[in-house]
């Protein structure tokens, strides 16, 4: 059963991670290029915030058709760093604890992820997503409940 499995079966582990320094451009030059939603935050290893895609598009505001706006926020970009609009406050999970115990999390806490820490580093990633795509690839135990 799904939810009593460990979550370094299912977690996210080719990460890619920025540092607490870098400027929001890197941030917007990650979220252009790929379409995963969060972004850890490390510092030697270790995690110490996380960076959504919602964190920074409100940081970022909408579209706009000016010219003057569209560069005013380039700079507002360059000259602010991740640690000033990054979420410090995460829940941690560990490799070897059960995806119920995420569940619970997510359930709780309303989070969209949870970096999986072991020995103090980062190790990988577990979001929603994760689970249901493991949900949707799993086998029925009776073939006959299978979709053909």
């Amino acid at each position: 059963m799904l939810a009593f499995e460990p979550i370094s079966k299912f977690m996210t582990t080719h990460l890619i991670t920025v540092n607490p320094e870098d400027s929001l451009t890197v941030v917007k030059d990650i979220f252009d290029q790929y379409k995963f939603h969060h972004i850890p935050v490390v510092r030697y290893k270790e995690i110490v915030g996380m960076i959504s895609r919602s964190d920074f598009e409100h940081f970022y505001g909408g579209a706009s058709n000016s010219a003057d706006d569209q560069q005013l926020n380039e700079i507002r970009l360059k000259r602010t760093v991740v640690q000033d609009i990054m979420t410090k406050g995460l829940g941690k999970v560990e490799p070897d604890d059960r995806i119920n115990v995420a569940l619970e999390i997510f359930c709780m806490n309303y989070f969209h992820a949870l970096p999986v820490v072991e020995n103090g580093e980062l190790v990988g990633i577990l979001t929603p997503y994760d689970i249901m795509k493991a949900l949707l690839d799993q086998k029925p135990s009776a073939p006959h409940l299978a979709y053909e």
